[in-house]
């Protein structure tokens, strides 16, 4: 498991808040895995999935509500970010503030590095 520093990637209140009411919604799990994977209009996107069973080779995050947890590869793309969960009238979801995108697609689902 890679030891995290809490400068390489953010993560706002909201985001955690929301992340930890997800799983406690479950019930069940070890915490939250974020990724990123090739797809989309623009090449890329990110992914959510919940942790059931401790993975060595991701790099966990460990916040005071949830865990969060990277694989090695994510984390490189990820690096540098600010993850935030925004609320804005009838839009509602995570937002990714990430330095390593180059553009974003119309639809704000992809994006390129």
């Amino acid at each position: 498991m890679d030891k995290f520093k809490s400068s390489d990637i953010n993560f706002s209140d909201s985001a955690i808040n929301h992340f930890s009411k997800v799983l406690k919604k479950r019930g069940y799990g070890e915490g939250i895995r974020l990724g990123v994977k090739e797809a989309g209009c623009s090449g890329y996107e990110y992914t959510f999935d919940f942790v059931d069973n401790f993975d060595e080779e991701h790099v966990l995050i460990e916040t005071s509500a949830c865990n969060v947890f990277i694989d090695s590869k994510s984390y490189s793309y990820l690096k540098g970010s600010l993850i935030d969960y925004v609320d804005e009238g009838l839009n509602q979801g995570i937002k990714f503030i990430n330095p390593n995108a180059k553009a974003v697609c119309g639809c704000g689902e992809s994006f390129t590095i």
